[in-house]
């Protein structure tokens, strides 16, 4: 085979991700070249909710691979929309890395050491949602932009605290700055997190037979129940979902979800038992329950107004400029 085209994204954490499949493909014999692109979700320094959600970091890098440019790409699989592209193929899903959510607070904080009225950033609404389901009368702020800017608002004190993904965090080796990571009982991840997704074309038989060696099953599975939950509620990537899968003895799956409001006022928290060769049907199963609990009003309720008691907006935007990091999507 001729050397593999590598197309990722150009922040710090995707060319770690990217770096971390290329050398696994360099021990099986193969040749891979970086090849960094940027997408609009880099470009805007706007709201995922705004710009369309998680599906914006995935558009130029797919095109690239229907157009040949690139022979395989490396997604978080928590970017990738429910809807299979049409000519594409995910090919493989590593082993999955820790999929939890982190807190990084000023002072060490944990999250119950946050006095009320601290104010806590996030570019997530599953976050949001959870967070201020707590009833710990925090103040929840919209943020973006890469791994060092969220963590450069608590040093400067901009924000009280972040929350981020672990995953994202260990691949970058900036896990050491961790003040607590969230049990999913308080804060379920979203379905897919600390999973890469290496999509192809799907006609390169050659690429999809030298990435079957990299795809982990029992990662699969997991991720393929909690996407299918996603996928039954016809919820965004940026809608308040979250999903964790865990494996017991085989052939035992059990499927967490939660369903919030955004502004916190109401949450569903769901499980269901399936099996490992059903993980669709089973996050189906779950999604049902969901709906007949309501879960529809709740995915289709507008975001709040993060604004404190002055009316000033507390969204905090991060801008991108040709001189700045491209921003990560670890929200």
């Amino acid at each position: 085979m001729t050397t593999l085209r590598l197309g990722t994204r150009r922040s710090t954490l995707a060319l770690a991700q990217a770096t971390q499949v290329a050398d696994a493909l360099r021990a099986l014999g193969h040749e891979v070249d970086l090849v960094p692109l940027t997408t609009f979700g880099d470009r805007s320094a706007e709201a995922l909710t705004t710009i369309g959600g998680t599906g914006v970091f995935a558009a130029a890098i797919r095109r690239a691979l229907l157009d040949g440019d690139i022979d395989l790409a490396v997604h978080s699989l928590k970017d990738l929309p429910t809807t299979p592209e049409p000519g594409l193929v995910v090919a493989a899903t590593p082993i999955r890395e820790d999929p939890r959510d982190v807190l990084v607070a000023r002072d060490g904080l944990t999250l119950a050491e946050l006095p009320a009225g601290s104010v806590v950033g996030t570019g997530s609404p599953r976050r949001a949602a959870q967070l201020r389901a707590l009833g710990r009368a925090l103040e929840v702020v919209t943020v973006r932009g890469n791994v060092d800017t969220r963590l450069e608002l608590v040093r400067s004190g901009e924000v009280d605290a972040v929350v981020l993904a672990r995953a994202g965090l260990v691949r970058i080796d900036r896990v050491g700055e961790v003040t607590e990571t969230l049990d999913p009982v308080q804060m379920l991840p979203a379905p897919g997190q600390g999973a890469l997704a290496v999509e192809c074309r799907e006609d390169r038989t050659d690429v999809r037979v030298a990435l079957a060696a990299l795809d982990d099953a029992e990662t699969r599975v997991c991720v393929t129940a909690e996407r299918a939950v996603l996928a039954a509620l016809e919820a965004g990537c940026t809608a308040p979902v979250g999903a964790l899968a865990e494996l017991g003895a085989a052939p035992a799956l059990v499927l967490h979800a939660f369903v919030g409001a955004v502004d916190g006022s109401a949450e569903l928290r769901r499980s269901v038992a399936g099996a490992r060769d059903d993980p669709a049907g089973t996050g189906r199963r779950l999604a049902a329950l969901l709906f007949e609990a309501g879960a529809a009003a709740l995915t289709a309720s507008p975001a709040p107004h993060d604004k404190p008691p002055d009316g000033i907006p507390r969204t905090i935007p991060t801008l991108t400029t040709e001189h700045q990091h491209p921003t990560e999507h670890v929200s």
